[in-house]
């Protein structure tokens, strides 16, 4: 019984062996016939936004560089996909890049193309794309895409770092937010960074600056802009304004100028209203505007968005000083210092009075009064 026992053991050891041998020679016969497979072509595959600034043949000049060097017919272990794959991923438009051989013999090349969602301006003339991880990216040849612009970026390295690194970050924010919506694409002709490294943006529409402040809060400030020209600038007339400060939260400070003709007023509400049935885009207020005619606008919040008007020229004198406007007197919270100062003659903040539950109140009148400047 022993003997038989370890007969069967043998045969059953030796079944494995044999097993295992077939397994490796059929394992080393398909790599030689990988190995000695010659490849029958390459197929590119390039993936991106709307607009491509890579080609087939700029992929086929580092795969293949030179018109003696064809890849099909070449046996496929003479690749070296991997070095092939670090080449591309050297050009500064290649995100990622992957290569690999199918049963067939094809040759597949998988592109991830960068896409730039700003144009930017050095302080000494350059020019420059950024894409969406904000990575610098050189100006292309082949075609010219339109992005928001920004000027005045005061750094020339290649890799930035510290402040220069954050004011990147803030301008690719922005940029991506005015890509995304066609509105403040068409409507911001450019953005200057100034020299506190804050953003004026110069509107298409409108004979204005934009203060914008730093990028922080950047959605609620473009909100509070939008709130300004569908509610005062489309009543009072797109060119009433030299200025148009929207850095501070929960409020808008409009610097007045002289007075504007009411049908190129008209002509510019009109344009602003196509341009924002055209981008589709439906604003979820979230704060509300009163102004000195008693128009408001009520948000699921309840606070009250100040828009207030100051004269642009001798605001220390006592006669600019009996010209201020203010439209509307209930801040949301104190003005910070900075714009102390540049509206010195606002009138004090008045608190509504606080009737008894069932009290009817009497609606608000208009306070203030626009007074006509004399040139």
């Amino acid at each position: 019984m022993a003997i038989k026992s370890n007969i069967r053991k043998i045969l059953f050891l030796s079944l494995w062996v044999a097993a295992g041998a077939g397994l490796l020679l059929l394992l080393l016969a398909a790599i030689s016939k990988r190995n000695h497979a010659a490849c029958i072509g390459v197929k590119i595959t390039i993936r991106g936004g709307d607009h491509l600034f890579l080609d087939r043949q700029d992929i086929m000049n580092v795969i293949a560089p030179g018109k003696n060097n064809p890849c099909k017919g070449r046996p496929t272990a003479s690749f070296d996909l991997h070095r092939l794959e670090e080449l591309l991923r050297h050009d500064a438009w290649v995100k990622d890049a992957e290569l690999f051989f199918d049963n067939s013999g094809l040759l597949r090349v998988n592109i991830d193309e960068r896409e730039p969602v700003v144009r930017v301006f050095t302080s000494a003339g350059n020019s420059f794309y950024m894409d969406s991880s904000g990575t610098r990216l050189p100006l292309s040849d082949k075609m010219a895409v339109r992005l928001p612009v920004f000027t005045g970026f005061p750094s020339e390295s290649l890799v930035w770092h510290g402040e220069d690194s954050l004011l990147a970050q803030q301008v690719k924010q922005l940029g991506r937010y005015m890509l995304k919506d066609t509105f403040w694409l068409a409507q911001v002709e450019q953005t200057a960074i100034t020299g506190r490294r804050g953003f004026e943006m110069i509107p298409v529409i409108g004979n204005h600056v934009i203060e914008f402040g730093d990028g922080n809060d950047y959605e609620a400030k473009f909100h509070r802009l939008l709130l300004f020209y569908q509610q005062v600038a489309a009543k009072l007339g797109f060119d009433k304004y030299s200025v148009v400060d929207v850095q501070y939260a929960g409020q808008v400070i409009g610097t007045r100028k002289g007075t504007v003709s009411k049908v190129d007023s008209l002509q510019a509400l009109k344009n602003v209203q196509q341009m924002i049935e055209a981008s589709k885009r439906v604003p979820v207020d979230t704060v509300s505007t009163s102004v000195d005619n008693n128009i408001m606008v009520s948000a699921a919040s309840g606070s009250i968005l100040p828009v207030l008007t100051t004269q642009s020229n001798n605001a220390d004198s006592a006669a600019a000083t009996k010209k201020v406007d203010t439209l509307s007197r209930i801040p949301i919270q104190p003005n910070p210092p900075s714009m102390r100062n540049r509206a010195p003659s606002l009138h004090p903040v008045q608190k509504p009075l606080i009737k008894p539950p069932g009290a009817q109140q009497a609606k608000p009148k208009p306070k203030a009064v626009m007074k006509k400047r004399n040139n």
